[in-house]
């Protein structure tokens, strides 16, 4: 099949080069070495420069080798809202050649302890304010380090400590790490691009979350992309990325953290985008010229009246994944601050970008933009058979940047690779008669709430173990602010199961974007002759 997309790239090569990038260490430290006076992070009214979080994060990279015995490819946790030291534990964890677990802070309990035994981590450096979900479980885990950190460590703004949970018998704050750290010497390791880097949990049809297994070299792939297609609007030295994604999500970790890190570019940080007006008054103290988001944060942005004398000017891409951007919200963004967004594709298993809107397109065309350098992208019927052009199926990709596999799960990555190497991502898409790539309906069954993907089955498996329900079913419903909302329908014993009952015991079990938004009940759940649960009729 023709693979029209490359009528689009210009002066763009078909197959790029990324091996001279080498590790995603090497580029950090380039870029210490490089823009060391320059700013690098800023949080909470405090920026570092990049001389200080070369200093900070080989201290912490040293305490993690010489204090607490980690060795290359050892798994730590990082479980971290957006704050300084999320930054400074990720370079730690590459330059020391260790595996990042990213971990949700607001995880519960039970999806804490699943991703801690799966990974085999033994330290985890989290968040205060996320120390109870730790000690809940920590006595069932493999984890004997728990370095704390406190929203007020590295700024300067006075914050309250949080309580450490008593659960937790040893741990040690982040300053302390820091100051031992800085006594010892920090050895760096040989690390080559076929090295670990990242597990990426991303949600399972079993309920179950897998780490899928990232390589130096498959995000040295994907930012040697990013030269191609925004090299051209990027300038070193001088570029503001505004990041209110979390960078625990593969997609702002490899743009904010990594790429544009590359770049020498100063990372505003957003730990509560939620909080609007203090999301705002920090927009308004930059002349900012890149943002990553997703549909239901631009829209947010544009409903705030403080927002309105924003300046904008500086602005030259704003980058979205996650959900599909909708045609007047880019449109009004346009209006507002003289750019369109520009809409991608990608998932946890691609490190991610598959696809994007080219920086030098500046309109609204409703695709996921077209299919980056030396990446393949082939529509396929469910026999694996390629599909023509218009026609819809499932997206499968081939290229540099698709994952090593699942960790410790051979039998699932068997599932999701085919016999000639495509990696099948269970969306279904087709490809526009000039080349762009559409998202026709996402996997079958998952929710997509706010950007986030929410596994059906999930839900199911924890509600099924309630108490007076007999069975349920979980489907996603459109919304107008989180782009689908979550419904569940429940067959129970008795009526002492409640609405309010149902998003209780969900709210103890799941993280908040994946309680249901409406409960409904029925004497029964529409099945097929086999006896399996037809949600397409609970729609």
């Amino acid at each position: 099949m023709d693979r029209i997309w490359h009528q689009h790239y210009g002066n763009i090569p078909k197959d790029i080069e990324w091996a001279s990038l080498g590790s995603m260490a090497d580029v950090i430290e380039t870029a210490f070495d490089r823009f060391g006076d320059l700013p690098a992070v800023h949080c909470l009214g405090t920026t570092l420069n990049y001389a200080q979080v070369d200093q900070a994060s080989g201290a912490l990279a040293a305490f993690l080798q010489q204090k607490l015995g980690h060795n290359k490819g050892d798994r730590v946790a990082v479980m971290l809202p957006n704050i300084i030291p999320f930054n400074v534990a990720t370079y730690a964890v590459v330059r020391a050649g260790m595996v990042q677990v990213n971990v949700n802070p607001l995880y519960t309990p039970r999806e804490l302890l699943h991703q801690l035994n799966d990974a085999g981590v033994e330290t985890i450096i989290i968040a205060a304010m996320a120390s109870k979900t730790l000690g809940a479980i920590l006595d069932q885990t493999s984890v004997r380090n728990v370095i704390t950190v406190q929203i007020g460590d590295m700024i300067d703004a006075p914050v309250p400590d949080a309580p450490i949970d008593p659960a937790i018998p040893t741990y040690t704050p982040l300053p302390d790490a820091l100051s031992q750290g800085a006594a010892l010497t920090f050895e760096r390791p040989e690390i080559g691009q076929d090295d670990l880097l990242f597990l990426q949990y991303t949600g399972g049809t079993t309920g179950l979350s897998k780490g899928a297994m990232l390589s130096h070299g498959n995000l040295a792939s994907n930012m040697a992309v990013y030269d191609w297609l925004a090299g051209p609007i990027t300038t070193p030295g001088r570029e503001i990325i505004v990041t209110p994604v979390p960078m625990y999500h593969i997609l702002a970790l490899m743009v904010s953290v990594l790429s544009y890190t590359r770049y020498g570019a100063l990372n505003v940080l957003i730990p509560n985008p939620r909080d609007m007006e203090a999301f705002v008054q920090t927009l308004r103290a930059f002349r900012f010229t890149a943002m990553i988001g997703v549909n239901t944060l631009y829209n947010g942005l544009l409903h705030a009246p403080a927002f309105a004398d924003v300046d904008c000017s500086g602005l030259k891409v704003c980058w979205a994944g996650g959900a599909a951007v909708q045609e007047i919200v880019s449109n009004r963004w346009k209006e507002r601050t003289g750019v369109h967004i520009k809409e991608g594709y990608g998932l946890s298993e691609t490190s991610p970008v598959v696809s994007i809107n080219l920086p030098t397109f500046d309109g609204f065309n409703g695709t996921i933009g077209v299919v980056v350098p030396s990446t393949d992208v082939s529509i396929r019927d469910d026999a694996g058979r390629e599909l023509p052009h218009g026609q819809p199926g499932e997206i499968c990709v081939k290229g540099p940047q698709v994952m090593q596999g699942y960790w410790n799960r051979p039998d699932a990555t068997a599932e999701v690779m085919s016999a000639d190497g495509y990696f099948k991502t269970g969306d279904i898409g087709l490809f526009t008669d000039d080349g762009y790539l559409k998202i026709v309906d996402r996997k079958k069954d998952m929710i997509l709430v706010s950007g986030f993907n929410v596994f059906p089955n999930e839900i199911e498996a924890v509600l099924t173990a309630m108490p007076g329900i007999i069975e349920c079913a979980c489907v996603g419903i459109p919304d107008p602010d989180k782009g689908e909302a979550i419904k569940v329908f429940v067959v129970t014993k008795d009526q002492t199961v409640t609405t309010e009952t149902v998003r209780a015991f969900c709210k103890a079990n799941l993280t908040g974007y994946k309680v249901p938004s409406h409960v409904a009940f029925l004497e029964e759940l529409p099945k097929s002759a086999v006896g399996k649960v037809l949600r397409r009729e609970l729609r």
